[in-house]
């Protein structure tokens, strides 16, 4: 089978090509496992941490990818939730402790990272961390669902946020765009504000329904409840504790933070930032159990997800425009058309 594979942990400052297009023979499904022959898979801002070491995969070489769609081609003995041809989703945790905490036990494997993932034809996965995908979106579209649409779903839980309280969004990228219009159904009443770098991310975020969009460092009009950092950096989780509300909640989502800006912290004020009992909380991964909750009320609603698609062999090119950025929606590989 095809792959897009990760040899070696690299800077993509030195590098535009950190992945190598190889044959691969096609995995069996163990007890328990289904096959499942990949349609689609999401390219993830975690896929430039594993490159580049922040989050490095425990043995190399690995096929990356934790955003897949596929087929049940095959399944392994004593499976019995899934038959061939039927359409499911596997996120970033491959495999656990199969309860509500499974995203942070020790048992924890990350699809991608610790075992082999979608950037592939085929790969195999635990049934029941595979969950059926709606009707409603195609292959690409059902893709980034799967954990940028999903985290953003684990992030708005963790706000407490109640209908009618403003909800602030920094960064807005695959999540953001997601969140944004899961937020504006489930709190109708709720007035979200964006902060972007960039302009178009600010013209984006207007158009699917924000009250304003400003600079990373500006203020919201108003004091906000709640914050959700979508952001590999440190500088707008400094910038969004001082729009936080006495009492309000900044949930920072992102499995890794870069360093490049880390002198930022020196900024954080007791007072300007974190009085008041200001709370900060991090997601840690998101459970199965997540996307499962989270897929149906996509569907419903409908979420619309912006994508565009790359062939497997142009991974490479995905992801190093990811790395440079800014980008609308989110990027998506088909690997079966």
């Amino acid at each position: 089978m095809r792959a897009m594979v990760l040899m070696r942990t690299v800077s993509l400052e030195e590098t535009d090509t950190p992945l190598e297009l190889v044959d691969l023979p096609r995995p069996e499904p163990g007890p328990g496992e289904v096959l499942i022959e990949v349609s689609a898979c999401g390219v993830c801002h975690t896929e430039l941490d594993e490159i580049e070491g922040r989050l490095p995969p425990p043995a190399l070489p690995v096929v990356p990818g934790h955003e897949v769609v596929g087929r049940v081609v095959m399944q392994g003995w004593g499976t019995s939730l899934y038959k061939n041809g039927d359409r499911v989703g596997v996120g970033w945790i491959h495999s656990s402790s199969c309860d509500r905490s499974e995203n942070l036990s020790p048992r924890f494997r990350a699809t991608g990272r610790d075992v082999n993932g979608g950037y592939a034809e085929f790969m195999t996965v635990p049934e029941a961390f595979a969950t059926p995908i709606p009707e409603h979106f195609s292959d690409a579209q059902a893709a980034p669902l799967l954990c940028a649409g999903a985290v953003g779903y684990r992030a708005l839980k963790l706000t407490q946020i109640e209908n009618g309280q403003p909800l602030g969004l920094t960064g807005f990228g695959g999540s953001g765009h997601l969140v944004l219009q899961l937020s504006r159904h489930l709190y109708p009443e709720t007035a979200v504000y964006v902060f972007a770098r960039d302009a178009d991310a600010r013209t984006f975020a207007v158009d699917l329904g924000a009250v304003w969009a400003g600079e990373t460092t500006e203020r919201a009009p108003e004091a906000l409840q709640a914050i959700i950092d979508t952001t590999p950096v440190w500088k707008p989780v400094v910038e969004a504790l001082a729009n936080l509300r006495p009492g309000g909640r900044l949930v920072i989502n992102a499995i890794r933070k870069e360093d490049v800006d880390k002198e930022e912290l020196l900024r954080l004020s007791y007072h300007e930032h974190l009085w008041m009992e200001r709370e900060i909380k991090t997601v840690a991964n998101i459970t199965h159990f997540d996307i499962g909750e989270f897929l149906p009320i996509a569907a419903e609603i409908p979420i619309e997800p912006t994508v565009e698609t790359y062939p497997l062999e142009e991974a490479n090119r995905a992801l190093i425009e990811l790395w440079r950025g800014p980008v609308r929606g989110a990027k998506v590989l088909l690997i079966r058309s």
